[in-house]
């Protein structure tokens, strides 16, 4: 080939290359399409269904199956014809609910389902951390679950929403709930929380200036009640003052001050931060007892951090839902856990709101796999993956080995 043509072809070539092209555009993933299975719940006390019959309507018209244990939402107020009428599948059996390949429920599985449970199946549960026992988590180790703890979800924000809207409910119940037991319809003194014109508000102290403290802060203001709140961060006395808008009696949580503030209380509310890391209680036996005759204390710290009273060990066991401990003193004490089924259906609309948009970007990303790795806040929610425990904080509790799940991910 002479020099004319070799310079010839060249040109020829680049010309080419220089020509519009029809753009390569990337090729999307193709949504799954998704089995989610819901049962019903076993404990009494546990009123709450994961997906409402309009999450139920959402995630069908996008192309997905819920199949519902019959009954599972009577407690909250949804009924099988209100599912079914959204498209829901009612069925009879957990183990047909159990062929799904997402389980999604409220409490973690009873003993009796494990055994219905199968390789790589998603499960979507509250934890319960200190009703949790090590067997549990090795059962579903061995099954080779994949896990996912509400508790531990994250939002794009860095929060827990599940955590959040549920302390929310749960600050709000308890002023109601104090409300409820100082009334002389409920063996209460008959006292009404706010007061009215030329009779002196009652007094009501709230023990945390979390999430839960707020919304009782703000409850209780709304009724028209003289609040004090103590906390053992002046941070977040701060944070609750600007949040409510408005100055209040804060206080750290010194002992001669707590002491003081109890004494004239009509109605107390504990709420600690769920993520608290001191389990020990904060009101001593002694404490408790110079309270009036007739006061109210509503725990809410009993389902996560164990009590904030020293007397919790023994309201604990003697109160339910329906009947709270009273002691030889005459002072009612509520602590019971999981409040915020007390008021099921409000909790459900707001436990829905989270997960159907979860469960539709799970589809979106193709599976959970996929999803983990793509999406944080899954990714800091999940516990066990493909059968091996990924949270430091249970392995540590339960004495059980763990691995980062950053290095799993990039093994699998």
């Amino acid at each position: 080939m002479t020099d004319i043509e070799k310079r010839a072809s060249y040109f020829a070539i680049r010309q080419s290359q220089l020509l519009p092209r029809e753009e390569m555009l990337e090729t999307g993933r193709r949504q799954r399409s998704l089995t989610i299975g819901i049962p019903a719940e076993k404990g009494k006390s546990e009123n709450r269904i994961a997906l409402t019959p309009q999450g139920v309507d959402l995630l069908v018209q996008n192309g997905h199956k819920v199949i519902i244990e019959a009954g599972a939402g009577n407690a909250s107020n949804y009924f099988d014809h209100d599912f079914s009428e959204s498209g829901a599948t009612i069925v009879k059996t957990k183990a047909e609910v159990y062929k799904s390949e997402i389980i999604l429920k409220i409490s973690p599985p009873a003993s009796d389902e494990f055994a219905l449970m199968t390789p790589n199946q998603l499960l979507l549960s509250f934890l319960f951390m200190p009703q949790q026992n090590r067997e549990s988590i090795v059962e579903l180790m061995d099954r080779k679950i994949n896990a996912v703890a509400y508790e531990f979800l994250k939002d794009e924000s860095g929060c827990y929403p599940v955590i959040r809207s549920m302390s929310e409910i749960e600050g709000y119940a308890a002023i109601t709930i104090a409300s409820e037991y100082l009334s002389k319809a409920h063996g209460g003194k008959g006292v009404l929380l706010g007061g009215i014109t030329g009779v002196s508000p009652a007094e009501v102290v709230i023990i945390g200036a979390g999430t839960a403290g707020e919304f009782a802060t703000r409850a209780a203001l709304g009724l028209g009640c003289m609040v004090k709140v103590f906390d053992n961060s002046y941070k977040n006395l701060k944070e609750l003052e600007r949040n409510v808008g408005q100055r209040l009696f804060t206080s750290i949580l010194h002992p001669l001050v707590l002491t003081k503030a109890l004494k004239s209380a009509d109605a107390v509310v504990a709420s600690l931060r769920y993520f608290d890391s001191d389990h020990g209680f904060y009101i001593t036996r002694d404490q408790v007892n110079q309270m009036k005759p007739g006061s109210v204390i509503v725990d809410l710290s009993v389902g996560n951090n164990g009590g904030c009273f020293e007397t919790y060990s023994i309201s604990a066991q003697q109160a339910t839902q329906d009947h709270p401990y009273i002691n030889e003193r005459g002072i009612i004490q509520y602590s019971v856990p999981n409040v915020a089924s007390r008021v099921a259906r409000t909790a459900s609309i707001a436990l829905s709101n989270i997960f159907a948009p979860v469960l539709l970007r799970l589809a979106d990303a193709g599976g959970v796999h996929q999803l983990i790795k793509e999406d944080m806040g899954i990714s800091s929610g999940t516990y066990i993956y493909k059968g091996i425990l990924t949270n430091s904080h249970i392995g540590n509790h339960f004495n059980l080995p763990f691995k980062d799940i950053g290095l799993l991910l990039a093994a699998f």
